[in-house]
């Protein structure tokens, strides 16, 4: 079942909180969103300009509107703002009787301003009694007990447990205004504390992270989810939607969190990564094409010294390669890239014993500078311990052998003096795994930064340089 969650709060017309981040966290953790206004706010990342409260004869209006019609999983209500707004939303709950209701109290401003008069709080108070799970951030949670603002764990543990037993509910202590590296949230309820640990994540881009949090329990629970299990689950999005915010780049004050970082890299755009990379290779592939080494080793006019010199450097090259891989496969995020790039390692080294050592004896080879200058590449896009980067590192070698491979397979006969060469670079095993680690950088580039993915563009172009390099040397050999 998709859940049905409707969302019962302000507007952020920039998109990072309010309505606009329920519907945003309802559809990252897979259910319906819905909505019913509240008030209209004119606000950005700087702060609010205006709020306009419609009458609340519109807000029953909506709100009526969805119950009459859809089957309603769970709510979430945000930003009320008066007592007769409180009481519309308290008056529907009455009839629709929706089996989750979380309430998140909108009533302490970031800056510490209270947004309610005494008794529009008190009314929030009352309608604590009709949320499942209440919400507050510890300001709020203060006003709601009646008492300064907790500075310590320990205080702010007591406070949620009076709430709780006070409203006959259960409360989501959120340590987000605490002090300290860590930021431990937990479910506070009649039977106990049940604490979830968490890190914090630095940065300045928190707008709407009580909105969006509030949403996702709602929307987790709709699933079927405990509060405990709904909390753990969301606290692992909202801290990944924390580290990828700045790269939204929206507003020049508290920016948004990136609420859709988890569905961002399965999104299919039309283009790739690694295609556009190869695109952008088109002057370093003519380069490729048009060297002799590679025009003679297609035609077989090559001379047999030199490719035996070259057997050699790619004997010492693939040794290295094949170390990179693996470190490829140490550094892989799932079990299937790790899978493919150990097997990757091991058929390296296969083709190394197979093609190469059959020609050439290995004793006393020693890398030339183009050898050296590829494989200390390779070793470098290892060592600084970016998977993304380190894939992209690697990748040239495998489409570049593919793209060859693909154009001279059929163009020779088996009497050719390279054929057995010519026959590997055509192999339809290769050409799929080459396409299967160019998937694997296009994952990589949609769940990286902007910063990184221009990395992962440096190392892929210096790679398919140094294979133009690798090709070149050995007609330029001393």
């Amino acid at each position: 079942m998709i859940p049905r969650v409707l969302s019962i709060a302000g507007t952020d017309p920039t998109g990072g909180a309010g309505i606009q981040a329920d519907l945003k966290s309802i559809a990252a953790l897979g259910g319906y969103g819905m909505a019913a206004v509240t008030a209209l706010v004119a606000q950005n990342t700087l702060g609010v300009r205006s709020v306009h409260v419609p009458p609340t004869a519109f807000l029953d209006a909506q709100l009526y509107a969805v119950s009459d019609d859809v089957t309603i999983d769970a709510v979430k209500i945000g930003m009320l703002g008066s007592t007769d707004v409180i009481a519309a939303v308290e008056r529907w709950l009455h009839d629709a009787r929706p089996p989750i209701v979380v309430l998140d109290p909108v009533m302490v401003a970031t800056s510490g301003d209270r947004l309610l008069d005494t008794d529009a709080e008190d009314a929030v108070r009352a309608l604590c009694r009709r949320a499942d799970l209440v919400t507050p951030n510890l300001p709020e949670l203060a006003v709601l007990v009646g008492e300064p603002r907790a500075t310590t764990w320990e205080a702010a543990v007591t406070q949620a447990r009076r709430l709780a037993a006070s409203a006959e509910t259960v409360v989501l202590l959120k340590g987000g205004h605490l002090d300290g590296r860590e930021c431990p949230d937990a479910i506070v309820d009649s039977v106990g504390v049940h604490p979830v640990p968490g890190r914090r994540v630095d940065t300045p881009h928190t707008h709407g992270t009580g909105c969006s949090l509030s949403s996702a329990m709602a929307t987790l629970a709709a699933h079927g989810l405990s509060w405990t299990d709904a909390l753990a689950r969301a606290k692992r999005w909202l801290t990944g939607a924390l580290e990828h915010a700045a790269a939204l780049n929206v507003g020049r004050g508290n920016g948004p969190i990136d609420h859709q970082h988890e569905l961002r890299p399965h999104i299919d755009l039309g283009g790739s990564w690694s295609s556009e990379r190869w695109d952008a290779a088109a002057a370093i592939r003519a380069d490729v094409d048009a060297c002799g080494f590679v025009r003679g080793l297609a035609s077989g006019a090559l001379d047999r010294d030199a490719f035996a010199w070259y057997l050699g450097q790619d004997l010492l090259y693939l040794r290295e390669y094949a170390r990179v891989l693996a470190r490829a496969a140490a550094l892989a995020p799932t079990v299937d890239e790790q899978r493919f790039w150990a097997a990757a390692s091991v058929s390296c080294l296969a083709e190394e014993a197979a093609l190469h050592r059959s020609h050439v004896d290995p004793a006393g080879l020693e890398p030339a500078a183009s050898t050296r200058a590829y494989t200390d590449h390779l070793h470098a896009a290892s060592a600084i311990g970016s998977y993304a980067v380190l894939v992209a590192a690697i990748l040239p070698c495998f489409v570049l052998y593919t793209d060859i491979g693909a154009r001279w397979r059929g163009t020779f006969a088996p009497t050719h003096p390279y054929a057995d060469w010519l026959t590997a670079y055509g192999d339809e095993t290769f050409a799929a795994s080459s396409a299967a680690a160019a998937d694997i950088a296009d994952a990589a580039a949609r769940s990286a930064s902007a910063p990184l993915r221009h990395e992962m563009a440096a190392a892929y172009e210096r790679s398919m340089a140094l294979e133009l390099a690798f090709f070149e040397a050995p007609l330029n050999r001393a």
